[in-house]
């Protein structure tokens, strides 16, 4: 086994943590007492490949590997993980859809703009009444002619209001239940489909998130994604690389409040020593190391596997629920370190701490993921 990166990925993490050290750091606090997102920054990741990251060049994408796409996960969410939040929907849910399950005239449309950054994507699933049930869906498409006619609405929709394209999911045949719901490409400007509330967060603050609605809305049966009914099938597909994504965010979470602890804990003085000297802290220092890096690993598994083409359902579940729950964990000592100060927001700590909470909650819960894990243990008796 071959532990480690290839010059070039050194290169590609040296490159894009360059750029969010001089682009995005100074920022990150006004981003989030504004709640403004910056889309020029974002597209200039567009340009450097981020956007485009998993997907062939032929379609505009950078054409890396899944393990490169960690990495610039990972670095992202070091500065600010709302700016890898809103990445990750972008490139792994919204995009990602269109190109494992769209027609090739879909994917010729839409993934070149998304890949460039110069249309942003937004991907829709959950409903009030449907979470962690998404069989639950009640937003409906009904076939009318050579269209289909969607009415209902999605929330918890990262980017949805600065998004240029939507991948959402309807019910087009009740009776058949998970199996009854298609996928369909809404383009911004269509009649009958806007954006609604845009949620007030506790963290991930300047990543817009929100509402989309659909009233008597009117979509060519060309817009269409993949197969009727087969749409929460492959959301599942989408989910298992999406879950990687997250993983790798959740890594960069801990990664940065590990670093900023350990800054800290060289520079802060108790009782005429520096904090860093007493074994409580070097403990707890190396307890968030350990845990980095087995979420890191955990991390780096699925992502290869991925890449050589294996089926991830169980990796994927494990590697988000591991690197989500121990980044929550790392949060929480980093901000202990820094005792009264980590409740200041002249500390970049007390944002991680805010941000993290959300890698155990979206594209499913820790719940969820034992759900799925122990379901594949089951399945396979080992």
């Amino acid at each position: 086994m071959d532990f480690g990166y290839t010059p070039e990925q050194h290169q590609l993490r040296k490159s894009l943590r360059e750029f969010a050290e001089a682009e995005i750091r100074p920022h990150v606090m006004e981003w989030d007492e504004t709640q403004e997102f910056p889309l020029e920054v974002f597209r200039k990741l567009g340009r450097m490949g981020v956007l485009g990251a998993v997907f062939p060049e032929e379609l505009g994408g950078a054409g890396y590997s899944y393990v490169d796409y960690t990495i610039l996960m990972e670095e992202l969410a070091r500065i600010d993980p709302s700016i890898a939040l809103s990445a990750a929907a972008h490139v792994s849910l919204c995009a990602n859809h269109i190109f494992l399950a769209g027609s090739p005239e879909q994917k010729q449309r839409y993934l070149p703009k998304l890949s460039t950054g110069e249309w942003i994507g937004c991907w829709s699933l959950t409903e009030p009444e449907a979470g962690s049930d998404a069989g639950g869906t009640r937003t409906s498409a009904v076939p009318d002619g050579d269209s289909w006619v969607l009415n209902g609405g999605k929330t918890f929709t990262t980017n949805a209001h600065i998004a240029d394209v939507c991948v959402a999911m309807a019910v087009t045949e009740r009776a058949a239940s998970s199996h009854g719901i298609s996928a369909f490409i809404l383009e911004k400007g269509t009649p009958g489909f806007k954006v609604g509330k845009k949620e007030n967060k506790l963290g991930m603050r300047c990543s817009p998130t929100g509402e989309v609605l659909f009233t008597d809305c009117r979509l060519p049966a060309s817009q269409l994604c993949g197969k009727a009914g087969e749409g929460f099938v492959d959301s599942l597909r989408v989910l298992d690389g999406g879950r990687i994504s997250i993983a790798a965010l959740a890594v960069g979470i801990a990664q940065g409040a590990y670093e900023a602890a350990l800054k800290y804990s060289k520079h802060r003085k108790q009782f005429g020593r520096f904090i860093s000297e007493f074994q409580a802290i070097q403990h707890k220092l190396a307890d968030m190391a350990t845990e980095i890096d087995a979420a890191r690993l955990l991390t780096l598994r699925a992502a290869w596997l991925k890449d050589n083409g294996s089926s991830v359902n169980r990796e994927s579940a494990m590697a988000k629920l591991f690197s989500s729950e121990a980044a929550v964990r790392v949060a929480n000592e980093a901000l202990q370190i820094h005792g009264g100060y980590g409740f200041i927001k002249d500390y970049p700590v007390e944002k991680f701490y805010r941000d993290v909470k959300l890698c155990t909650i979206g594209e499913g819960t820790s719940e969820i993921q034992r759900l799925v894990i122990a379901r594949q243990l089951l399945k396979s008796g080992c």
